[in-house]
């Protein structure tokens, strides 16, 4: 039985930057939830960030990608940390597939926002998602849902 790692967020935890959820309802998600095939984490939290936190966005330097808060603070070692977290979790669970938030600077699996704090988005991917991928874990998001539970059922 296939373990899918899980953004917390989507459990209905209240670990967003700005203290809420992104719980998702579903009754394929409640289901594995009971069977205990969840692998539950927020990269962010893992990464040492509180909640609530300023919100962060990817920012582009040339060739180099750092993660910054609206407040300019550089939060770029947090992320990397929570990513590597949730890849070390992956790997002591046997996990292959990756339910994320989309757009998250983490999470997101095809779009981000770019990093101008103005609320647009651009096709990219979170500091999470990125390195999941890099080591063979597939990763879905809430837009992606149907075919990950297409994909393991």
């Amino acid at each position: 039985m296939e373990k899918v790692l899980i953004s917390s967020c989507f459990l209905g935890n209240k670990v967003r930057y700005d203290g809420g959820d992104n719980l998702l309802v579903n009754s394929t998600l409640a289901r594995w939830q009971n069977e205990q095939r969840l692998v539950v984490i927020c990269p962010e939290m893992a990464g040492g960030l509180s909640t609530p936190r300023a919100p962060a966005e990817i920012q582009f330097v040339g060739e180099k990608i750092a993660v910054t808060t609206i407040n300019g603070q550089d939060v770029t070692q947090a992320f990397t940390l929570g990513a590597n977290r949730a890849l070390q979790l992956c790997k002591e669970q046997g996990v292959r597939y990756a339910l994320l938030k989309e757009s998250s600077p983490s999470c997101g699996s095809s779009t981000i926002y770019n990093g101008k704090f103005c609320r647009e988005k651009i096709a990219g991917e979170g500091i999470t998602t990125q390195l999941l991928r890099a080591n063979g874990i597939k990763v879905f998001s809430e837009k992606t849902l149907t075919e990950l539970i297409n994909e393991l059922s």
